[in-house]
Parts: C-alpha cells; sequence; structure tokens
C-alpha cells in the first residue's frame, strides 16, 4: 500500500507557499480527492473536486458498525437493517452487535473495517465513474501489517491512495496558511511538536518542514480507551455495586475530565438499579488522566532531545495538543509545568481548540491536492 517515498518527502509540502493545491495535469475531472481520518472512535472526512480550494463535504461519524441481534423484531431498526453504521449504529445501540473497526487506531476487525468503508463511500456518492483518491492517517509509526489491513480494508472504496502519519498530517490542517511570513507566527509545518491524543493511540511527531521518518515520531497505546478504562477501574473501586457502561464512562470523561489540581470535587449523578445514584468520581478522573500526562510527558522529552540545537529553541514554543484527549482541563498547562520544572527553555505548549477533529482531515486533503502523480498508490487485490 502506498506511503511517502523518501525522495518525495517535501513535495508535499511545496508547490505554493500558501498551501493552494499544485496543479496536476494527470489529475482528470472524474476524480475526486478526499482528506480521511479514520480514527477509532470518530472518523472525519473531507472531500474536494481536484484544483478545488473549497471543501465539497466534511463530516465526522463515530467509527462504529452494529450488525442486528439475533431474532430482533421487524420494525424495530430502520428499514429492518441488519447494519447500522456511525450515529445510527450508536442510536439504536441497545439492538445491536457492537464492533469497533479499529483498535489503538489500526484495522483490528477487517470485515467491519470494510463495512465501514463503504459506509464512507456511500456517504461521499461519487458520480458513476468517478476516481476517488484518499490520503488516509495512520498512527504515528504503524506496522507494515497495519498498512496491509488497511489497503485490504478500503479496497474497492479508493481506487489510490497515500497513507501518511496523522500528527504530520494535523500540523498541516492547523497550519494558517494566510499568517505565513508573519512576524511572531512559527509555521507549524516548519517546526512544531506535535502530540495527536486519539481513542487507540497517542502519536508525538517532530513536524520539521519535511515528512517525518521513525526517529521522528513515538507511538504509544495509551489515549482515550485506556483513560475511560483506568476510570471505569477507579469507579468499580470505590464503588463496587456500580456497573456503568462504556458509553456513559466517556461521558463522565468528555464533560468532567481534568489533569492537576480539580477545581472542586467531581460529582456525577448516575442511575443504578433505577434509582438514582450521585457517585465522586475525582479521584478516578484524577489517576487515569495523571497516567496519561506521565507518558506524554516521557515521549515529548525523548523528541525534544533528538530535535536540531539550531531549532530547539523555536520547537519549544510549538508543543500543540490535539486530538479528543486534548480537551482534557488543564492537559496543556500540567505538560508545560513539567517540562519547565526539568528545566527545558521556556515551554509553550497549545491546544487547537474545538476543531481538533477535522485537522488531521484538513491536513489529509491539503496532501492530496500536493501529490505528485507518482506517489498516487493504486490498490490491487
Amino acid at each position: 500500500m502506498g506511503t511517502v517515498e523518501t525522495s518525495d518527502r517535501k513535495t508535499l509540502l511545496n508547490g505554493r507557499a500558501n498551501g493552494l493545491p499544485v496543479a496536476d495535469a494527470s489529475k482528470s475531472a472524474s476524480a475526486l480527492l478526499v482528506g480521511f481520518d479514520w480514527g477509532t472512535n470518530k472518523s472525519c472526512v473531507y472531500v474536494a473536486e481536484p484544483g478545488s480550494s473549497e471543501a465539497s463535504l466534511n463530516v465526522v461519524i463515530p467509527t462504529l458498525v452494529g450488525y442486528a441481534s439475533e431474532g430482533i423484531v421487524d420494525g424495530i431498526l430502520p428499514d429492518n437493517a441488519k447494519t447500522l453504521i456511525g450515529d445510527e449504529a450508536v442510536k439504536y445501540r441497545n439492538h445491536l452487535r457492537m464492533v469497533q473497526p479499529m483498535i489503538d487506531g489500526v484495522v483490528d476487525d477487517l470485515s467491519a473495517s470494510r463495512d465501514f468503508a463503504k459506509h464512507i463511500r456511500s456517504v461521499i456518492a461519487p458520480e458513476p465513474g468517478t476516481e476517488l483518491r484518499a490520503v488516509i492517517g495512520m498512527p504515528a509509526n504503524a506496522e507494515r501489517s497495519a498498512r496491509e489491513n488497511l489497503r485490504q480494508a478500503v479496497n474497492g472504496v479508493f481506487e489510490r491512495v497515500i497513507l501518511i502519519p496523522e500528527p504530520f498530517l494535523a500540523a498541516l490542517g492547523y497550519r494558517d496558511e494566510s499568517r505565513l511570513g508573519s512576524t511572531g507566527y512559527v509555521d507549524p509545518v516548519s517546526n512544531s511538536l506535535f502530540v495527536d491524543i486519539g481513542g487507540g493511540t497517542t502519536d508525538v511527531c517532530l513536524v520539521q518542514g519535511y515528512y517525518p521518518v521513525a526517529n521522528d515520531q513515538i507511538s504509544f497505546a495509551f489515549a482515550g480507551d485506556k483513560v475511560d478504562a483506568l476510570i471505569a477501574e477507579g469507579i468499580k473501586k470505590t464503588y463496587p455495586d456500580v456497573q456503568l457502561s462504556l458509553h456513559k464512562i466517556r461521558e463522565i470523561k468528555e464533560k468532567h475530565s481534568f489533569a492537576g489540581k480539580p477545581e472542586a470535587p467531581v460529582i456525577v449523578n448516575v442511575v443504578v438499579g433505577g434509582k438514582m445514584r450521585k457517585l465522586d468520581v475525582t479521584e478516578a478522573i484524577s489517576a487515569a488522566t495523571d497516567a496519561l500526562l506521565r507518558e506524554i510527558h516521557e515521549a515529548v522529552k525523548a523528541l525534544i532531545v533528538r530535535s536540531n540545537s539550531d531549532t530547539v529553541v523555536e520547537l519549544m514554543q510549538n508543543i500543540i495538543l490535539t486530538g479528543g484527549g486534548s480537551r482534557i482541563h488543564g492537559l496543556d498547562t500540567e505538560l508545560q509545568r513539567l517540562l519547565t520544572e526539568e528545566g527545558f527553555e521556556a515551554p509553550r505548549v497549545h491546544i487547537v481548540g474545538d476543531g481538533y477533529k477535522e485537522y488531521v482531515a484538513k491536513g489529509a486533503l491539503k496532501a492530496a491536492r500536493q501529490a505528485k502523480e507518482s506517489q498516487w498508490q493504486q490498490i490491487i487485490s
């Protein structure tokens, strides 16, 4: 399956300095470009015609596939569907066998992944004869087997693909072309350290103006899903009689998670056995997010040490948190505090904000616009 060759690393960054599409006469009008962030919990897709500076489609879809339970009564599921995907799978989850196609950012269930990929094509709804060319984000340092599994999953869905590490795409998507060259603006594609905290993996990547190599990246399977598991474990330890669904645990995390010292105890209302209970989940959340923070801190330190001594001062000003985990309240300030206490020179940690769901896909679409014809890999069974 396609990756970007070493000799082509800078091509995706060059073309025009303002990041506008690179003209490529070989791309016909019957093609569509797709930027695809295939996440463990949520996926984002950007679609555009070659040569267009605007996306024609931008959608976020829960990465879930639900298969109808045996013996389900007619009329329970819409159109008596055997398979529901995304938001519909979440809505009817009590009547479905739920499958996560992706675990730790890579294909875990090939059949469900193929069903999900086919759904993505149906959402894009290309005209007959239209070729779909997709740049797809992958976890940093994804193994060859993970790439092959993804190739199998999208075979027959996309005609040509390029795989690029997700943190690099996040930097490309976060880049503000209108500010390039402005005083005080550090181009994230030129010199930054991106920390992409997803559902299955946290990817940390040095982005310094070229396509990153293995030594520029660290990926580890400690991210949102692991935080969920630790919160559930902590609640169970304090309240042995309470059984909360993963959906409820994730809801608590997304609403109440914090790093560092809590501003106040976190008390949540849950229904247990038909009765309302108040649970103090402060310690459970604190322990889970602190474990994530320690993992990120170690990875960030390791990549700072590997960076060029001539660029490290500027790099320290551009440590950027993205992905769902970046929404943990105080994670940026706590990471900055730990780096300062370690003696690193004036670190500044930023968060990308509410647009985190879209930056990888947006960067993937930019990469698709700038790719050379030779970089597109045809999927062949």
